[in-house]
């Protein structure tokens, strides 16, 4: 074949060689597409904006293109927009821009842009969480262009059917009482009024010793056994004066007969009256003697039982001091044990000055143990009336039942006192609130959706807080089981993408 003809075959073999690298060039996606596509945390679209060169949303009509960023380096949370024509930037004033808003459940916000440096800055505070719908609209030379797009942030769908399977639960944000706790420290104390310092009241040497310290006792128990030479006088005399007043209510009797039977004078019936009276009131003097030593009077006693005094537990409790021994002479006065009844306790709460005017007597009162899960309820039936000199604190006392046993003196406690009722507009229950990336918020109800909202909190019960900011009156939020809302949107978001 000669050159003439094989120059067009050739000319047709190259035309569509070129022919199809450039088809195949056109239908292979960009790099640049597919990294934004990657990176993003939008709704699907068919017209997702770019990236741009400070790494924000690229919006583009042909040769004109405007960049949203939201910056919150040091400051709050602010849209700043930068201008390009044909790639290159323009300066702030080079167009007019505008952004409407749109978030689930809130009216829309317009904001306006003003020059600042290099870019145009918003004129509002973006909120958190950045999950919006925007409007985008910018004038250059007389033409209006517009942009949409949407972005998702700490939000999941979950219908009604899901809510109850799950168990959680709404609530409405709304008005609500608030009674603040004052929580202050304090200490359990024995209850001043049951203890009870034993003394034997009579002189003797310790034959036996059976209660010792931290021994739970009963009332009438034997403590200790002496042997008491007093004792042995006075039981004497008791056991004399009844043997008189047997003697004297026989002579009695028969001088009482005599004289009705006209055989002995009146004289003589009198005079064994008295004798009567008197031994009876020297036996009932002796016997109050006895009485006086917590002694019972006994007329069977034996001759060697005449010294033994029993020292008796006055009340039920525990032995919390001792100072008596085997072999101890002891005075009628000396303090050998200290019994307390731990059925009632006391705390000890320290009321700092400022918090005088909310502590008042009568007051309900909650103590709680600091190591432990106990738990209790009392009044404050004292409040002291001097302020220490050293710790310039007050003291509260709250009596407490231990009837069970779980109080015990020394144990550190804290009281919760309930403080003035306070009417706050908007409140939502405690056990809604979660925390999300350093937030404290709850997850409010539109339509399907649940939505991260975040709070700034105000004065508390433990059960409902006030809401100051990120939540109007009437919005339903999730407050039983809103963990599993949390987990849900933390399943779907692996970053936090702007």
């Amino acid at each position: 074949m000669n050159k003439a003809r094989l120059m067009p075959i050739l000319i047709v073999i190259a035309i569509g060689i070129v022919l199809g690298g450039l088809i195949l060039t056109m239908d292979r996606p960009s790099a640049v597409t597919a990294e934004v596509d990657a990176d993003t945390n939008e709704e699907p679209g068919e017209n997702r904006p770019g990236k741009g060169a400070r790494g924000g949303k690229l919006f583009a009509d042909n040769e004109f293109g405007v960049e949203l960023t939201i910056f919150e380096k040091g400051v709050p949370p602010q849209f700043r927009v930068y201008l390009y024509e044909n790639g290159k930037p323009l300066p702030p004033a080079a167009a007019k821009v505008s952004i409407t808003l749109s978030r689930l459940g809130a009216p829309a916000q317009l904001f306006k842009f003003a020059p600042e440096a290099d870019y145009l800055l918003g004129d509002q505070v973006v909120d958190e969480p950045h999950s919006f719908d925007i409007a985008i609209a910018a004038e250059r030379n007389g033409k209006i262009m517009r942009w949409s797009h949407s972005q998702i942030e700490g939000r999941v769908e979950m219908p009604d059917e899901m809510l109850k399977s799950i168990g959680v639960e709404l609530l409405t944000a709304g008005s609500a009482t608030i009674k603040p706790k004052l929580r202050l420290p304090g200490e359990i104390i024995f209850n001043e009024h049951n203890i009870v310092r034993v003394v034997p009241r009579a002189p003797g040497m310790v034959t036996a010793v059976y209660g010792h310290h931290g021994q739970q006792v009963k009332k009438g128990e034997v403590l200790a056994v002496v042997e008491s030479p007093m004792l042995a006088d006075l039981r004497s005399q008791f056991l004399a004066t009844q043997r008189r007043l047997v003697l004297a209510r026989t002579v009695y009797e028969r001088e009482k007969q005599l004289w009705e039977e006209k055989i002995s004078a009146k004289q003589d019936y009198l005079a064994a009256q008295l004798a009567l009276n008197e031994a009876e009131i020297a036996s009932t003097l002796a016997s109050e003697k006895l009485r006086a030593l917590g002694v019972r009077p006994e007329t069977s006693l034996q001759a060697k039982d005449l010294t033994r005094y029993e020292i008796r537990a006055p009340i039920s409790g525990i032995i919390i001091a001792k100072a008596i021994a085997l072999g101890d002479a002891l005075k009628e006065d000396k303090e050998i044990y200290t019994i307390a009844d731990v059925s009632t306790l006391w705390t000890a709460v320290t009321v700092y000055p400022k918090d005088l005017n909310v502590v008042r007597v009568g007051q309900k009162v909650v103590v709680k143990a600091t190591a432990s899960d106990v738990e209790g309820e009392g009044i404050v039936t004292y409040i002291s009336t001097l302020i220490g000199g050293q710790t310039r604190t007050a003291t509260a006392r709250v009596e407490l039942d231990n009837q069970g046993g779980y109080w015990r003196p020394g144990m550190f406690i804290n009281a919760e006192l309930a403080a003035e009722e306070i009417e706050v507009p908007i409140a939502v229950s405690v056990a809604a609130i979660q925390t999300m990336r350093g937030w404290s918020v709850v997850f409010g109800r539109y339509g399907q959706y649940f939505e991260a909202r975040p709070l700034e909190l105000g004065r508390s019960d433990g059960e409902m807080v006030e809401v100051l900011k990120g939540l109007t009156a009437g919005e339903q939020y999730a407050a039983g089981n809103s963990f599993a809302i949390k987990a849900d949107i933390d399943k779907s978001e692996a970053t936090h993408d702007h």
